[in-house]
């Protein structure tokens, strides 16, 4: 642990202690966490396995898929692109993708998806909000019970961005645009948009606008080439679809394998998908963590403005997502918690009966990665394993808890 840091090393051997636990219980496979503060390494611990079939250990250059958690880069890549004077985020999302220029949203209590009424088109920062009434199609309700019968989960072996995104616009919206928040494929579409705004394909974009400048080397749309076995198994405590939530039985085995490296979509890559498509090492991810924490700038580069990232880091609601109406799946609490352009944000530390501060960001994905930005403390944390679905354990307050607990200075 470097000097510099404000953390006790004694109180972060809990931290150890919790992580060994999970992997001792067989809640997750295997683990690493990555501590940042003030641009020094506080903190780094691995324990369990990447292949719990094949022994081969939770590494420091382990492969994961970071699935939501490619949200918050395709938001950076979108407000890029605003701070270049190429739109303005109240335009509408018809000005880029004309197919959804003639909008219908279900009216309140539909029962079914002809249930529909006029809607105006959602506007980029509704959809940067998930405030656009789109949906995904784990949520429960009319749409999203439509989505999952044409399977609009923009998974990485779905073809070509535009024919999802063509799919989804022949459906109707969950919602009027700005009424309600529900957690959506809003960001897919964004990346979609980046697209068109680019005139380069979202892997180009993220390659050479933020990966390379950031030196993330080992992150991308597909497992890198000579990664070998580096590329961790996924599992599940499930016994059927490991994102099927809304029918979810938990089955005999808490460790289910549901992909593993050789048989995997992610290595074949054909939908480059800005909600969920990313595959990422624990030491690139913290650099875009830290971009973030440091205003905009990382490896030498600023990929931001110091100005655009508060804007950005800012809670973009009325208040707290929960009085928003949310009916979607959650991976953290919903009260206290704003949402900002790129992820969640503390707007009240005590309604979130979590640790933390006011104004804390944070956001994970599907497979129980997780992290956050600490401002007032100066820290970023990085969380990653690979179990599906990521509210199977209360981790993330528990972890949060622990971080939290650590901090002394």
């Amino acid at each position: 642990m470097c000097s510099q840091t404000s953390f006790d090393p004694d109180r972060l051997n809990c931290v150890r202690d919790w992580m060994q636990r999970y992997v001792d219980e067989r809640k997750y496979p295997g683990s690493s966490l990555l501590i940042t503060q003030r641009g020094s390494e506080a903190f780094f611990h691995s324990c369990g396995f990447r292949s719990v079939e094949q022994g081969l250990p939770f590494e420091r250059d382990t492969l994961v898929r970071i699935y939501s958690m490619t949200k918050p880069i395709t938001s950076v890549a979108v407000m890029m692109l605003a701070e270049r004077g190429l739109f303005h985020l109240d335009a509408q999302l018809s000005d880029f993708l004309p197919e959804f220029g003639s909008m219908q949203a279900l009216i309140p209590g539909a029962e079914r998806l002809d249930q529909t009424e006029d809607a105006p088109t959602p506007t980029l920062h509704q959809l940067l909000t998930h405030t656009s009434g789109f949906s995904y199609p784990f949520n429960p309700g009319v749409l999203p019970k439509a989505m999952d019968a044409q399977d609009l989960i923009f998974g990485p072996d779905q073809g070509p961005l535009t024919d999802r995104i063509q799919a989804l616009a022949s459906l109707p919206l969950a919602f009027q645009p700005g009424s309600r928040w529900e957690y959506s494929v809003s960001t897919d579409v964004l990346g979609r948009v980046v697209e068109v705004v680019s005139g380069q394909s979202l892997e180009e974009f993220f390659a050479q606008e933020i990966f390379e400048p950031l030196g993330m080397t080992q992150t991308g749309f597909a497992v890198p080439k000579g990664a070998g076995d580096r590329f961790a198994s996924l599992y599940t405590p499930l016994a059927g679809d490991a994102m099927a939530l809304n029918s979810a039985e938990t089955g005999d085995d808490t460790l289910r394998l549901t992909d593993q490296a050789g048989e995997s979509p992610f290595e074949h890559t054909t939908t480059f998908s800005g909600g969920g498509g990313l595959i990422s090492t624990i030491d690139d991810y913290a650099r875009f963590a830290e971009m973030l924490r440091s205003r905009g700038q990382g490896n030498g580069n600023r990929l931001l403005g110091p100005k655009t990232v508060d804007f950005m880091l800012h809670n973009h609601l009325p208040g707290d997502i929960a009085s928003m109406g949310p009916q979607s799946f959650a991976e953290q609490p919903m009260d206290g918690m704003g949402f900002s352009l790129a992820g969640a944000v503390v707007v009240n530390p005590g309604r979130t009966r979590t640790a933390g501060s006011l104004g804390d960001f944070s956001w994970g994905g599907m497979a129980s990665t997780f992290f956050w930005i600490d401002r007032t403390n100066d820290f970023s944390a990085v969380f990653f394993t690979q179990l599906s679905p990521s509210s199977s354990y209360p981790s993330r307050a528990e972890l949060k808890a622990l971080v939290l607990g650590a901090l002394i200075e």
